[in-house]
């Protein structure tokens, strides 16, 4: 029996390509010259899409491929997935939760402990003698014992404001609708209000064309010169534009940052300003993680192509 095909949108490491190979029939994307000569050659056989969150697959992919059954898309994230496009043709959409949570809540506390304190530039400050020549670091801010607000308690809302609940943090939270697991924490529905409560305002909700830049002008003067956002989820949650206009004119005091627009090549403002931590998109980059991650993708592909339950549909 032959195997299924599979469209490759972008490399995995090698210990996810591998067993993929083994299992289905890939076909490169992503290695492609001329993606759309590479789509018309093999668009017709192929009955699987294997993604990951920032690159999806948006119509026209979806399209060129009228025997698509199921995408499986490498992240928690599927915004980058036309959906209305799957729904139309009835084809299946699964993703990662889950696996990830935990290292992605992580990072956000990491970087929020880091920014705080300093610690990028304290680390400078040893490394160039600024220690020996010019004495103590500057003086940074406190972390226990301050307001913090999650916007988005799913499941990575949720590990993070139970880590922030270890510092001592007075911790609020907004979603559509107050949570029933989250009884020690304060329900503020409303962003700007639940930004006026955060000196650490973390973004961490799905994104999706309702909550672009929910994260908007006003949310983030609320935050307001001595607070900090963080974000860990998507950067079309933020008004980028208007966060670079708070940050390089002091009405935020710091930011906190995984995700970007047009990511990696992201607003060179960004690299001008010493109030912003700068990350890779990596929240979920650990080994152990993006193996279970892998294994989940191809979990979906074959429970799929076997007539058995997805794991973690989506679709």
């Amino acid at each position: 029996m032959s195997k299924p095909e599979i469209l490759q949108v972008g490399p995995y490491p090698e210990w996810d390509q591998g067993p993929l190979d083994a299992a289905f029939t890939m076909h490169r994307y992503f290695e492609a010259g001329d993606k759309a000569a590479f789509l018309e050659d093999v668009g017709s056989r192929i009955r699987g899409i294997a993604t990951r969150g920032e690159l999806g697959a948006n119509r026209a992919m979806i399209e060129a491929c009228p025997n698509l059954e199921v995408v499986s898309v490498y992240g928690v994230g599927y915004d980058a997935v036309d959906l209305e496009a799957c729904r139309e043709k009835g084809i299946r959409v699964t993703n990662t939760p889950d696996v990830l949570t935990n290292d992605v809540a992580d990072l956000g506390i990491a970087m929020m402990l880091v920014q705080s304190r300093g610690m990028i530039g304290a680390e400078a400050w040893v490394r160039d003698g600024s220690w020996a020549q010019r004495g103590l670091y500057p003086l940074k801010h406190r972390v226990w014992g301050k307001k913090a607000g999650v916007l988005g308690l799913g499941r990575i809302g949720y590990e993070v404001a139970k880590r922030l609940s270890g510092f001592d943090l007075d911790i609020a939270y907004s979603d559509v609708a107050e949570k029933d697991y989250a009884r020690d924490w304060t329900f503020i529905g409303d962003p700007v209000e639940l930004a006026r409560h955060a000196d650490f305002f973390f973004v961490t909700l799905a994104a999706s064309a309702a909550t672009r830049h929910i994260v908007s002008r006003d949310v983030i003067e609320a935050v307001g010169p001595d607070g900090m956002i963080i974000n860990i989820s998507r950067a079309s949650n933020i008004d980028e534009d208007a966060l670079l206009d708070a940050l390089e004119n002091r009405t935020l005091g710091a930011a906190a940052l995984d995700v970007f627009e047009g990511e990696p090549s992201l607003n060179p403002r960004f690299l001008k300003l010493d109030n912003v931590l700068l990350q890779p998109h990596h929240a979920s980059g650990t080994f152990e993680t993006r193996k279970a991650m892998g294994k989940l993708v191809r979990d979906n592909l074959e429970a799929h192509f076997a007539g058995e339950a997805l794991p973690t549909p989506v679709l």
